[in-house]
């Protein structure tokens, strides 16, 4: 279809828009059809899946993307078919559809890269056409004929009579009346178009973002009654519409119209406010990236004024600086809870997956999703969505059996998979269970051995032998297939959940299932610190994973070479690291100190540490070069005073609390972490610990 050349500005400027919201309805056509298998009778179900199809070729008319709107016509059709009980979805239907499904997204794909498509597209796509056709019961269909302008202009036209009067909130909904009129004149021949102007409100009454717009005009076309009505499928809501072959009084009905819309309320103030409640604004994530970088910035600098003010002593200026830090607080929350996504919109685009792939493999999975309300960092959500895909899949292959094998080992034919989600001690926990054959331990122990990465017969305890699936090139997968077996992949899917500042970890009853537990920081941005100090090192831990703080009275253990050891706290030993030896950092051991009580997972851990500083808003910057391979820590704050603190990894540090080292014989974990990496960076161990001090 042809588009009016002054259309072009609006299709240039619109069409991202478009992408964004044809890319929602694509996903929400996916899931409806994936909802629909399991009850292919639900009125409501078939109803919303022909909205969506509807919706998509509406909007995409509007924009003149004739290939979306030709092929979203076969669909629609048949999902009418449905819709109107004479036909039922079967299994063969629901793969046609989403098949349909992918193409569409295809083209609007295409529309937005603007770059031609492989011929082989176009031969696929025509025998999904006519497997559509053959399905609705109309084989001999001409695909050429769904675009509008197939049917407009030819013999068999018919003269309309069209009243349309626009509502107030046609603006500020981002319609434009004019291009909707544009759309309608490709369908034909336009004429008598009048504009009625009764209900323009005085000047000095006038609200600039009020539409008050209505027309009425003949239209000869050989368009059906439904294509007509198509073009204002966008603004239905938002206006009042009369269409009838011209034997019809055009003018009675723009007055009928016009008293349905004195109907409405005209008082503004009360328009506006029943608008805001629902009202949604998109905002491109970029500009939101740099609202809360200025926003990092500002916490640092407020936190320099604060300190500044202290020291001048001066009561109504740091009263004013504690009124400061509290308003950039109340702004940082606002801030970051814009950023924040329910993760079941990630859990859901896994149905597909879990459909296909289970299909591919002969078996039969159902999908569980649990806590898909929890909220999570919309960047974190982006990034953690190709491990979470890769662990799915891995469970689909690896862990779930065939039904053949699920009966022969006593249990049902259909295989469960369950994603799960819920907040915990200030992070989100994700779990990604099955209850397939689990790990086979003395597999993964054979292949350790096999690969040298274990010592020939020697046997690590339990939870060490499943740490080995996340080595690099690590498989058990007896030959290759498309999913697994290549050695690549679970050692990669751990080093981008760490690179989150995250954990995996994996627990499996071989026979009955496998869980791997992922835990994430809720954001990547700014978290609630606790800072505190050993000698001038200022370290910070996140809020959320403190306990409470003990006096150091001693420990009731020998402090080891790592600086672990244990404190009595309520009866019971707690185990405690001295960051000073940890670390080896230079400075005297002081003779007063506290133990901050930590919380990582399940299990507790004290560190041992000089001084108290208090709670910190603290802005998260990537480690530097010089501490990066530096274990325990995910990244680094500025302080308010130009100093540099780095920040803990709750869960890194508990391991190095808790659990022996290999390298027992390096005089701490930090020093010879920072000695592998010294060959990189060009830093002796020692020189790496003077990066540590600030």
């Amino acid at each position: 279809m042809s588009r009016p050349q002054n259309d072009d500005s609006f299709v240039v400027e619109a069409l991202p828009a478009f992408i964004s919201e044809a890319n929602e309805q694509i996903e929400s056509l996916e899931q409806l059809l994936l909802q629909l298998e399991s009850a292919p009778d639900d009125r409501e179900l078939l109803d919303a899946l022909f909205r969506c199809a509807h919706t998509l070729k509406g909007s995409a008319g509007v924009f003149g993307l004739d290939a979306v709107v030709a092929f979203t016509h076969h669909v629609e059709t048949l999902l009418e078919q449905l819709r109107a009980g004479a036909l039922r979805l079967t299994p063969e239907l629901s793969t046609l559809l989403l098949q349909s499904n992918d193409e569409v997204r295809s083209l609007v794909r295409a529309a937005q890269s603007g770059e031609p498509e492989a011929a082989d597209v176009d031969v696929r796509r025509a025998e999904i056409v006519a497997r559509l056709q053959a399905a609705a019961g109309d084989p001999t269909a001409d695909a050429a004929q769904s675009g509008p302008l197939a049917v407009a202009g030819g013999n068999g036209e018919r003269r309309w009579s069209v009243a349309v009067r626009f509502g107030a909130d046609t603006f500020r909904n981002g319609m434009d009346p004019l291009t909707i009129l544009d759309y309608v004149r490709g369908l034909g021949r336009m004429s008598e178009l009048a504009c009625d102007t009764a209900a323009v409100p005085t000047l000095d009454t006038l609200d600039p973002e009020a539409c008050h717009l209505a027309f009425e005009f003949k239209l000869d076309t050989a368009a059906p009654r439904d294509d007509i009505e198509r073009a204002f499928a966008f603004v239905r809501e938002d206006c009042t519409l009369a269409l009838h072959e011209c034997e019809s009084d055009a003018t009675t009905e723009l007055a009928q119209a016009a008293a349905v819309q004195t109907q409405r309320p005209r008082d503004g103030a009360t328009q506006a406010g029943a608008v805001d409640e629902s009202r949604f604004i998109r905002v491109h994530a970029d500009r939101l990236d740099e609202v809360i970088n200025l926003l990092g910035e500002l916490v640092i600098a407020g936190a320099g004024a604060s300190m500044l003010a202290r020291q001048t002593r001066q009561r109504s200026l740091i009263e004013a600086t504690q009124q400061i830090a509290r308003l950039i607080e109340g702004v940082r929350n606002n801030t970051l809870q814009l950023r924040m996504v329910p993760i079941g919109d990630t859990f859901t685009r896994f149905r597909r997956v879990v459909r296909d792939t289970a299909s591919e493999l002969g078996k039969d999975v159902l999908l569980e999703i649990l806590g898909g309300d929890t909220e999570l960092d919309k960047a974190m959500v982006e990034r953690i969505a190709d491990p979470l895909m890769h662990l799915v899949r891995n469970a689909l292959d690896h862990g779930l059996e065939t039904p053949q094998e699920r009966l022969a080992a006593g249990k049902t034919a259909q295989g469960r998979l369950t994603l799960s989600a819920c907040h915990e001690s200030g992070s989100i926990l994700i779990h990604i269970s099955d209850d397939g054959r689990g790990i086979q331990r003395d597999k993964v122990l054979k292949r350790a051995w096999e690969r040298g990465l274990l010592e020939q017969g020697v046997e690590p305890p339990e939870a060490e032998i499943l740490k080995l699936i996340f080595e690099p090139g690590f498989s058990t997968a007896e030959k290759v297939t498309n999913l697994s077996g290549r050695g690549v992949g679970m050692d990669v899917v751990r080093r981008n959940i760490e690179a989150l500042r995250g954990s995996v970890a994996i627990t499996s009853d071989e026979g009955q299932g496998s869980t791997i537990a992922i835990r994430l920081p809720l954001t990547l941005a700014i978290i609630e610190g606790f800072l505190v100090s050993v000698g001038p090192s200022k370290f910070i831990l996140p809020l959320d994973a403190v306990v409470e703080v003990i006096a150091n009275r001693g420990t009731a253990t020998p402090l080891d070479a790592h600086g672990r050891s244990c404190v009595e706290l309520r009866g019971q030993l707690l185990p405690v690291v001295n960051l000073r030896t940890l670390y080896a950092l230079d400075s005297p051991q002081t003779t007063r100190g506290s133990v901050v009580v930590v919380r990582a997972g399940s299990s507790r851990f004290g560190v041992m540490v000089d001084a108290l500083l208090g709670q910190h808003q603290t802005v998260i910057k990537p480690l530097g070069q010089m501490v990066r391979s530096l274990r325990g820590m995910s990244g680094s704050s500025i302080l308010g005073t130009g100093e540099v603190a780095l920040i803990f990894d709750v869960n890194s540090l508990a391991q190095l609390a808790a659990r022996p080292l290999a390298s027992s014989h390096s005089s701490s974990p930090a020093a010879s972490s920072i000695s592998r990496s010294a060959p990189e960076t060009g830093l002796t161990a020692s020189a790496s610990r003077q990066g540590l001090t600030t």
